[in-house]
């Protein structure tokens, strides 16, 4: 039940990398909350929301795609600073669009965009170069720590920028970003390059669209990697609430809400992280993806008829909890089925599945409030979730019954 810093202690690259990472994220998160509720507060309008998601979705596809692709090719470590830098452009212009007399929706729109895009290099690479930087040894131990980093993130961004959103408005939220991204790149650039090695030169390799095309058909050809990418899409495009939550502000009457609401679904992922050591003993986890999607389904479902705002935060945590359980088993099953030689390609697609999901359920949840309200859109968009879910485990035999690698091995009883 104690975390391992082991890695934090004696491994001098990854924990500049965590720190990068760490710092960068929770200014992310301040951001997540903070580009909607400006949206709301210029537009009043829940569809103007919920079209963040769709301008995003574009981005998010070719740049998973090829950034993936590309973080098997290159330089890991420039690849990072490269993209971190380019965000922090985007923050510069989000922060000086929110300092104008006349504040642009389009100007948002797009420096999302180029964001999004950004975000499609960033996490391949990242997720590679913490591969190459940790010993195997520290495998599980940087997989719990990476968890917290988000977790702990996903918790105090949000209720950060509820503060700094009734204090200073999107301005402070977008300084506060800004700042953190100049912070990862001073501790990115600190990895001591013998740490990193070269890249394998792209002169031995097939073209970079020939790579791309052994990474889906990879995917492509294994139901149990096919399955944790339908249903995280269908669990996030119908049942993801996150674009109203500043309608469900406004309505309670206090803007920090808004980074509670966010908040609530990371405070249960974070209660079943610190808690988790009963899912080394599941076997069966196809199966516990496709439960624990349902349940979150169910804890949205409930959120639609939650009759006070602290009711509704406890159905959010329950989602939220439901969420990790299912991260959990998805993120084993990529390691246990991936080869390291794909693993930015296939973490290009992994980011795709569980990006363009959340991306389509803030739009249909925005599009939908607005023609049948707040409450309606949430709890029908659960439901359709928990039918989706489930039809998932009935169409892909071999997802439902994918069992860990070493019950496989040892032909375990499936727990």
């Amino acid at each position: 039940m104690i975390l391992d810093l082991g890695p934090l202690r004696h491994n001098t690259a990854f924990r500049r990398l965590f720190a990068s990472q760490f710092v960068s994220g929770l200014g992310t998160m301040v951001s997540y909350v903070a580009v909607p509720w400006q949206l709301y507060e210029l537009t009043h309008s829940n569809a103007q929301v919920g079209l963040l998601g769709l301008v995003q979705l574009l981005p998010v596809v070719l740049c998973g795609l090829l950034g993936g692709a590309v973080a098997d090719r290159m330089d890991r470590k420039r690849l990072l600073i490269g993209s971190e830098a380019l965000m922090a452009l985007c923050l510069a212009g989000l922060l000086a669009n929110a300092l104008s007399a006349a504040p642009s929706v389009v100007m948002i729109y797009a420096l999302v965009a180029v964001l999004q895009g950004a975000s499609g290099f960033h996490r391949p690479a990242l997720e590679a170069l913490t591969q190459k930087l940790a010993r195997p040894e520290e495998f599980a131990a940087v997989a719990a720590l990476s968890s917290v980093r988000g977790t702990v993130g996903m918790v105090a961004g949000p209720a950060l920028a509820g503060l700094l959103l009734a204090r200073w408005g999107a301005v402070g939220a977008y300084v506060f970003d800004f700042c953190t991204f100049l912070a990862a790149l001073f501790f990115i650039a600190r990895i001591p390059r013998a740490a990193i090695g070269t890249p394998a030169s792209s002169e031995d390799r097939p073209h970079l669209l020939a790579d791309l095309a052994e990474g889906l058909r990879f995917a492509w050809r294994r139901p149990e990697l096919m399955g944790t990418y339908i249903v995280d899409i269908v669990a996030m495009a119908f049942a993801f609430p996150v674009a109203l939550f500043p309608a469900m502000a406004a309505a309670d009457g206090r803007t920090e809400s808004v980074g509670w609401l966010l908040s609530a679904m990371s405070v249960g992922a974070l209660v079943i992280g610190v808690f988790s050591g009963w899912t080394g003993r599941v076997r069966r986890h196809g199966r516990a993806v496709v439960l624990a999607a349902a349940v979150w389904a169910l804890g949205i479902v409930a959120l639609g008829f939650a009759p006070s705002l602290l009711l509704g935060l406890a159905c959010l945590a329950v989602a939220g909890a439901a969420d990790m359980v299912s991260g959990v088993f998805r993120g084993t099953i990529w390691n246990e089925t991936i080869p390291n030689e794909l693993r930015g390609r296939l973490a290009g697609i992994e980011m795709i599945s569980y990006l363009t999901g959340p991306l389509i359920g803030n739009a249909r949840a925005g599009f939908m409030a607005d023609a049948w309200g707040v409450s309606t859109a949430i709890w029908m968009g659960g439901a359709i979730c928990l039918a989706g879910v489930v039809a998932t485990g009935f169409a892909l035999p071999r997802f439902w019954a994918y069992r860990s690698a070493s019950a496989q091995a040892a032909g375990a009883p499936a727990a």
